[in-house]
């Protein structure tokens, strides 16, 4: 390139040094008159068209703000483009002139320096509306956010199937939140790329701009959103950043509401825009470490983004311009609304209930701006509002949504691979729209299959919201409102080794409770046609049947003519970390298994797993129909639940996840004698809170906690029969930092209270 440049510059070359480039080659030259900059193209004419509408926006743009931006410069033919062979290949080049200044990634942040940036750029996008260009207004280019859908393509090149996510779930909120503004967004020419290797900074205030090349025709905030993304990607909190710059540029060149009120969006696809294509260069140019100069922070901001309720932002953003917040109607008007057509019967949780508008993966978003980490809400199984599943849902509804008396793929496709996770012997499957109608089948099946009436359940085990599911419920049945025990059910005690008959003190508790159970069967007298319980039981407290129960419990209910149903409502699906179903922690194969919650990840479905025998007698009773059961949409959904949970590793996570948060919570047990027991596998786990030195429930400080929690935005609930019990079920993409965010909390909590907890 030195030999070509001798013949083409006016001045003598003293030397010529490669510097940083995307998808172009830099060069800075060092001549006898002073410093240029030289920039190498691939040729092509639209190339060309592209670089002389370039200068001709840069002339004119200092023309009228000097000194600030790259001026083109002539080559020995009075031409500003050139056409050039370098190691025989036809390139154009082009000559700038060299701007002073240090980059703004090199300097200290301040906010004058911020301010200075929000300044600088509304004086030059003022600058800039008087200037048209037919060539950039026809360019589309992946760096401009009105295309943002061209970088969908490179979402696959990102290593990280859960920064995959992330990004999609974006992509997914951009089409929903900006996409229909863009009829009312104002539209100019604008840089396009204000990012910290561009910025020039001279004492203390931004002094230049460079790099023109991503110029575009777009909209006019999109600068604003792309000067913020890259100041405040890597600072910890990127939202105090970005009211500097927002206010500095809006007193200068007013911005409108619509335009603000976009702006939480426009960040997260600008920081998707620039994760997908360092990702993608990666894959293709591994030596150009260069284009993936930013990834590091984009992906830190994005996982904080994700973290900001996007209501929050929009009125900080709304504040920063002297607009007034978006105000959430008072709860209690929510409430008095609610009960107007909504019985009280139906609770809510919380002293202080909270109004949700939003969600994603392991964040919940209340209407007041809060973010709430939910620790505890196990029904969205992958996470909040994962783009895979809702993508699948809806693109399933556009093309077919129907019931199983017609013929479709969808419906022995998914069958085929949730049974590829079940033993040969569970070969069939029967699709419902809950886990409470999935136990109701299962009951019916059970006494189809045995001719017998009598089920035995356990104590403190729940099983759903129909007759039948409640008549199998001892924590319905049993409660001071209840109905009381059917004739027909046999109730067994729960296999509890930390405050039950035997404990884990005595040798083999899990034989001796098995032992009294084998007992009650003989004693009873009568068939069994089921026995039925889940594998750690939910409302008893998060209690984990006893080991070697269950070993010892199935053979003695199939001796008896008996079948033994698992209830994976809330453990299966690989909420339990080493094992993908509960019941396989226990070395015992059911006939029978119940699904729910988790299974289309919040969508309502359910199923019933079962044997070839046992589908073979409920066949010979009246035909069986589900109207929603097993649809298309439901399918669709629950396939991809499967395929994320492989692909995203959730299984694995929620072991190695789940042993820190035990480990963290063990080690907390023993500072404090309030912590009775910490129990559970994987992300299943319960925190048994005392009265100090003693196994008695301590109702009121779990309570207390509970809502403390809440005030602290972090979701937890209580169970067991004395709501005594800390339970947390998140969703699977929880992390370890969530981990240690809750327990934490947990600790500080507890040091508060120390005086009401040993009262």
């Amino acid at each position: 390139m030195f030999d070509v440049l001798e013949q083409e510059v006016t001045e003598k070359l003293l030397r010529c040094r490669q510097l940083n480039g995307y998808d172009n080659a830099n060069y800075l030259l060092e001549t006898d008159q002073g410093k240029c900059i030289l920039k190498s193209y691939k040729y092509s004419l639209n190339q060309k068209d592209l670089i002389e509408a370039e200068n001709k926006i840069l002339t004119e743009l200092n023309s009228k703000i000097k000194g600030c931006f790259p001026q083109p410069i002539r080559f020995r033919d009075n031409s500003y483009v050139k056409k050039v062979t370098n190691q025989g290949q036809a390139e154009l080049i082009r000559m700038l002139n060299y701007l002073d200044g240090v980059f703004l990634g090199d300097t200290e942040p301040s906010r004058e320096l911020y301010q200075s940036l929000g300044i600088f750029l509304a004086e030059m996008d003022l600058a800039l509306q008087a200037i048209d260009s037919y060539v950039i207004k026809s360019k589309e280019d992946l760096w401009d956010l009105q295309y943002f859908h061209l970088n969908e393509k490179y979402i696959d090149d990102i290593p990280q199937a859960r920064d995959r996510a992330v990004v999609r779930y974006f992509f997914e909120q951009f089409d929903l939140n900006i996409r229909p503004l863009f009829p009312h967004l104002r539209k100019q020419l604008i840089h396009n790329d204000a990012n910290e290797w561009n910025v020039l900074v001279q004492d203390g205030k931004i002094s230049g701009l460079i790099d023109f090349g991503d110029l575009a025709h777009s909209y006019l905030i999109n600068e604003v959103a792309i000067a913020i993304t890259y100041s405040s990607y890597d600072k910890e909190n990127p939202l105090d950043y970005a009211e500097l710059i927002l206010h500095a540029y809006h007193e200068v060149l007013p911005l409108q509401e619509e335009e603000v009120d976009a702006l939480y969006y426009l960040i997260a696809a600008r920081l998707c825009t620039s994760i997908c294509n360092s990702s993608h260069s990666k894959k293709i140019n591994p030596e150009n470490k260069y284009a993936s100069v930013s990834e590091k922070f984009a992906l830190q901001m994005l996982h904080k983004w994700i973290a900001i309720n996007p209501v929050h932002a929009k009125n900080r953003f709304r504040k920063a311009i002297g607009l007034e917040p978006i105000l959430s109607p008072s709860i209690d008007d929510i409430i008095h609304r609610r009960n107007n057509h909504i019985s009280t019967i139906l609770s809510l949780s919380y002293k202080e209930p909270i109004h949700m508008v939003g969600a994603a993966f392991q964040y919940m978003y209340g209407a007041d701006g809060a973010t709430y980490l939910d620790a505890y809400n196990n029904i969205p199984h992958v996470g909040h509002c994962h783009p895979r599943v809702t993508r699948a849902g809806s693109t399933q509804m556009y093309a077919l949504n129907t019931n199983t008396r017609y013929l479709y793929d969808e419906l022995a496709e998914y069958s085929e691979k949730l049974l590829s996770k079940f033993p040969d012997s569970l070969s069939k499957v029967f699709f419902v729209n809950s886990g409470s109608a999935a136990s109701d089948l299962a009951i019916r099946m059970a006494r189809k299959h045995t001719g017998y009436e009598q089920i035995m359940v356990m104590e403190l085990g729940y099983h759903g919201n129909t007759q039948t599911s409640i008549d199998i419920s001892d924590y319905k049945f049993n409660n001071p409102k209840g109905d009381g025990q059917k004739e027909y059910i046999l109730k067994t005690p729960v296999p509890n080794i930390y405050n039950g008959k035997y404990t884990s003190e005595m040798e083999n508790p899990g034989l001796l409770y098995a032992r009294d159970t084998k007992a009650q069967l003989e004693q009873n007298g009568k068939p069994i046609a089921a026995f039925v319980a889940e594998p750690i039981l939910g409302c008893a407290g998060q209690v984990p049947l006893a080991p070697e129960y269950l070993k010892e419990v199935y053979p003695a209910i199939r001796k008896q003519g008996g079948i033994c149903i698992s209830d994976e409502v809330q453990t299966g699906f690989g909420r339990v970390g080493e094992y993908f179903w509960g019941y396989e922690a226990h070395g015992v194969i059911p006939d029978l298994v119940i699904l729910g919650k988790p299974i289309a990840n919040g969508h309502p479905m359910g199923a019933v797993v079962t044997t070839d025998e046992i589908a073979q007698s409920f066949e010979q009773g009246v035909e069986f129909f589900s109207s929603f059961g097993g649809n298309p949409v439901s399918c669709a959904i629950g396939a991809t639940v499967l395929e994320v949970i492989e692909v995203e590793g959730l299984q694995e996570n929620a072991k190695l996840v789940g042993l820190y948060y035990m480990s963290l919570l063990k080690e907390l047990m023993q500072k404090y004698s309030c912590i009775g027991d910490v129990r559970g596998m994987g992300l299943f786990i319960g925190v048994e809170l005392v009265i100090p030195n003693s196994r008695e429930p301590n109702t009121a400080l779990a309570q207390l906690i509970k809502n403390q929690f809440r005030k602290n935005n972090i979701l937890i609930s209580t169970d067991g029969p004395f709501d005594n019990v800390i339970k947390s079920k998140p969703p699977l993409c929880f992390t370890k930092k969530n981990a240690k965010t809750v327990v934490d909390l947990l600790e500080s909590l507890l040091n508060k209270y120390s005086q009401v907890i040993d009262q």
